[in-house]
């Protein structure tokens, strides 16, 4: 499941490198996808909504047995 969860995370790192941030996957346990924001990523106000409705929302696409992404 963390191989699967690795590649959809390397599909969505270039855009978040284009605007100066990165993304790192910390673990998958029960479902739930840890993951640690990067760079500006990491301070920027709208990384919630980029979490949600970007990275979460495209996990949950291509691994439907994902239940949620949260930020550690």
């Amino acid at each position: 499941m963390k191989e699967r969860v690795q590649q959809v995370i390397d599909k969505i790192r270039p855009l978040l490198q284009r605007d100066g941030g990165d993304i790192q996957l910390v673990d998958v346990v029960d479902g739930i996808v840890k993951v640690r924001l990067q760079g500006a990523c990491g301070s920027c106000p709208m990384s919630a909504m980029t979490l949600k409705m970007g990275v979460e929302k495209q996990i949950k696409q291509e691994i439907p047995e994902i239940k949620e992404v949260v930020s550690v």
